[in-house]
């Protein structure tokens, strides 16, 4: 949001701030989803960049396509070692984990 937007909002009584404020989220806590954001998108995109359904690839991590689908959407329900493994099952490595843990999240700060 540019800063004239900003002002004019917060002159007419508003408060602005970003979600991390809105919800009471510890910078560690924030950390924390946008690596598990990383993750599951690292896992979405190797997933269909070999050609795999969901159903497929819960074969191989021995899960359920529902579970996968919850992995890919980062459900809170899912955890990030779970997602880990799945990763490294569709072989990536320890580097393209750590790529995908670090990498910015469109519109993050």
């Amino acid at each position: 949001m540019d800063r004239r937007s900003k002002g004019k909002l917060e002159a007419a009584g508003w408060v602005v701030g970003d979600t991390d404020q809105f919800l009471g989220l510890t910078d560690a806590e924030s950390e924390f989803i946008h690596m598990k954001l990383g993750l599951a998108r690292e896992l979405k995109e190797r997933r269909l960049a070999r050609g795999l359904s969901q159903t497929q690839l819960a074969k191989m991590v021995g899960s359920s396509q529902s579970r996968i689908a919850k992995m890919e959407a980062a459900d809170p329900s899912v955890s990030a070692d779970l997602l880990i493994q799945a990763l490294l099952k569709l072989g990536a490595s320890r580097k393209e984990v750590a790529q995908a843990v670090s990498a910015p999240l469109a519109g993050a700060r």
